[in-house]
C-alpha cells in the first residue's frame, strides 16, 4: 500500500508539472473581443443592425477604423456613431482609419473617444485581456507622428511594448490590411508594422478598410505560408456600404462581400476561436480555432 501511495503521489506530481508547463495553462479564463471596422453612416442602417449583435455579446469592443463617415467629424461621431455603437463606448477600444483623417488631425475621433483613443497625434496603445496582449495601432502612416518607418516613434514603441510582454498570446488591430482581395488589393505601407509583430510572434491581426470579410492562412509579412506566421482577418463589415472582390489574394481562405456583421474572438489561455456573426436576415458565417505560437 505504501508503494502504491508513493506511486500515486509521483503520478499526481507529474500531471501537475505537465499542466503547469502547458502554455497558458491555469493563467486565466477565456475573454471575448468583438468588433469590426467601417461602421457608421447617418444615411443607412447597417450600423444599427451590427450594433444589435454587439449588444448581445459581452466583452471588449474593438473598432478597426473608419468609425464615422464620411469625414469623421465630431458631429458625425455624435449623430451617426453614438446612437448605435456609441452605446458601447464604455467598453470600446478603438482604432483610427483614413476617413477620420478627412478632418484635420482626426480631431473628431480623438475628441469623441478621449483617452481611450491613445495619445493625440499618435493613436496607438496596448492593453491586456486574460492571457492576451492586445495592440491597437495607427495604420495611417502619412499622418501618425513619425510615420511607420523602422525608426519611427510608433515602431520603436511597438518593439518595446512587445518585448515587455513576451509570454502572452498577441493580437493587433489597425485599419489598413496588408493582404486583401478587396478593392485596395492590400496595403504595403503597413508592412513595417507586420514585420515587428511577426518578429515578436504575434498570432492575429484584424483590419478593415475593404468593406468585406476575409480570412487568411497564417503567413509572413511577405506572403509566405508559415505555421508560425500571423493570421489576418479583414472585417470591414461594421455597417457602411459593402464592397467587393476584384481578385483572390494568395492564401485567402474565406471571403464574403454581401453580409454585414462582426468578428467575435474568444481569447483563451494558449489559443483563440473566431466566429463571424452575421446580421439578421443573412446566413454567412465563419468559425475556427487555433493555438497561439
Amino acid at each position: 500500500m505504501a508503494l502504491a501511495s508513493v506511486a500515486l503521489a509521483v503520478l499526481l506530481a507529474f500531471v501537475v508539472a505537465a499542466l503547469a508547463a502547458k502554455p497558458g495553462a491555469g493563467q486565466t479564463s477565456a475573454v471575448t473581443l468583438v468588433g469590426a471596422g467601417d461602421i457608421s453612416r447617418c444615411d443607412n442602417k447597417g450600423d444599427t443592425a451590427t450594433a444589435r449583435l454587439v449588444a448581445s455579446i459581452p466583452g471588449t469592443v474593438f473598432t478597426a477604423g473608419d468609425n464615422a463617415y464620411k469625414e469623421g467629424t465630431l458631429w458625425q461621431f455624435r449623430n451617426c456613431y453614438d446612437p448605435t455603437w456609441g452605446r458601447f463606448k464604455w467598453r470600446t477600444k478603438p482604432s483610427v482609419g483614413n476617413h477620420e483623417y478627412r478632418t484635420p488631425g482626426a480631431s473628431g475621433y480623438f475628441d469623441y473617444f478621449g483617452a481611450a483613443a491613445g495619445g493625440r497625434g499618435k493613436g496607438y496603445y496596448s492593453y491586456n485581456r486574460g492571457a492576451w496582449h492586445i495592440v491597437a495601432l495607427n495604420s495611417m502612416c502619412a499622418y501618425v507622428q513619425g510615420g511607420c518607418e523602422p525608426t519611427s516613434p510608433m515602431i520603436t514603441w511597438l518593439k518595446n511594448d512587445l518585448a515587455n510582454h513576451p509570454s502572452r498570446c498577441t493580437l493587433a488591430y489597425f485599419h489598413k490590411p496588408l493582404f486583401s482581395s478587396g478593392y485596395s488589393r492590400g496595403n504595403p505601407v503597413v508592412r513595417p508594422l507586420w514585420n515587428v509583430l511577426y518578429n515578436h510572434h504575434a498570432d492575429v491581426i484584424v483590419s478593415g478598410h475593404d468593406h468585406v470579410y476575409e480570412r487568411f492562412a497564417r503567413q509572413t509579412p511577405w506572403g509566405a505560408l508559415d505555421d508560425h506566421g500571423i493570421r489576418e482577418f479583414v472585417v470591414g463589415t461594421g455597417g457602411a456600404e459593402l464592397g467587393g472582390f476584384n481578385y483572390t489574394a494568395r492564401h485567402s481562405q474565406v471571403r464574403n462581400a454581401n453580409t454585414h456583421g462582426v468578428l467575435k474572438l474568444r481569447l483563451e489561455p494558449g489559443g483563440y476561436g473566431w466566429r463571424f456573426m452575421h446580421v439578421a436576415g443573412k446566413s454567412f458565417t465563419d468559425t475556427g480555432f487555433n493555438y497561439c505560437h
